[in-house]
């Protein structure tokens, strides 16, 4: 089996590291394409007022002067253009992807592009902020992942979906288990901002984004990654919201 291994944290980050030790559990043809630099919260993003630059690392480890999506298509259509992966994995990503999370995750971002060229894709993330760790637990995630991503891959998945997994943050011994769950919703605002003043005159702005509890019901991946679960939550492009589709067409269509 052929791993294609890219991610939003970019080449050098530790997930990445992760990922690479979890990918050797299950194949020994892996290849990493990922941004050279970070792209956390880059969503789909794509270059295409920029040119996009390849670098090699080491032997089937390369890096792009762009997104996580930038990376899947270089590598696709590109480095292995001759013979594709059977499998991506996007991650393991520097802090959760949960709810309203997917819609600007990189990570999300790697996996959805895989799927729609044709490539099963699975993100990773591992949570932070919500058990008190003073540090990431990476083990957890390296110590899960394999056998996780096997049974995912026995089960399989339809065409059109990608499986985000998120990884609590937990010792790895303290997971509880896995849940597939649905996509939840926060009660509150994450997004802010942080407004300084320049020493030079005028002000500037950090954008923040919060990591505290919400109270979202059971089923949810929120609440999985709360109560110590693995959260796999399948996720696809349609947008749609079909109530209020069906809804405005009962009422404009003519």
């Amino acid at each position: 089996m052929r791993i294609l291994l890219t991610n939003d944290d970019g080449v050098r980050a530790q997930g990445l590291k992760v990922l690479r030790n979890i990918a050797a559990k299950l194949s020994d043809d892996v290849w990493v394409v990922a941004p050279d630099t970070e792209q956390s919260a880059a969503s789909r993003g794509v270059s295409l007022h920029d040119p996009i630059r390849i670098r090699k690392h080491e032997s089937q480890v390369f890096s792009v002067t762009g997104t996580p999506t930038d990376s899947v298509i270089i590598a696709l259509k590109e480095i292995l253009k001759d013979n594709p992966p059977d499998l991506i994995l996007s991650g393991v990503n520097r802090g959760q992807n949960l709810a309203e999370d997917v819609t600007f995750s990189g990570t999300i971002a790697g996996a959805l592009q895989g799927m729609q060229m044709g490539i099963p894709s699975i993100a990773l993330s591992l949570a932070r902020g919500f058990q008190g760790a003073t540090s990431l637990p990476w083990e957890t995630a390296e110590h899960h992942g394999p056998g996780l991503i096997r049974d995912l891959i026995d089960a399989g998945w339809p065409k059109n979906v990608v499986l985000s997994v998120n990884f609590p943050d937990t010792a790895p011994e303290a997971v509880k288990g896995m849940q597939i769950t649905r996509q939840g919703h926060r009660d509150f605002q994450m997004s802010g901002i942080d407004k300084r003043q320049h020493p030079r005159g005028g002000d500037y702005f950090w954008l923040t984004y919060g990591a505290r509890k919400s109270n979202p019901p059971h089923g949810t991946d929120l609440r999985a990654i709360y109560d110590g679960y693995i959260s796999v939550t399948p996720l696809h492009t349609d947008l749609t919201h079909f109530d209020t589709l069906s809804a405005l067409q009962e009422r404009f269509d003519r």
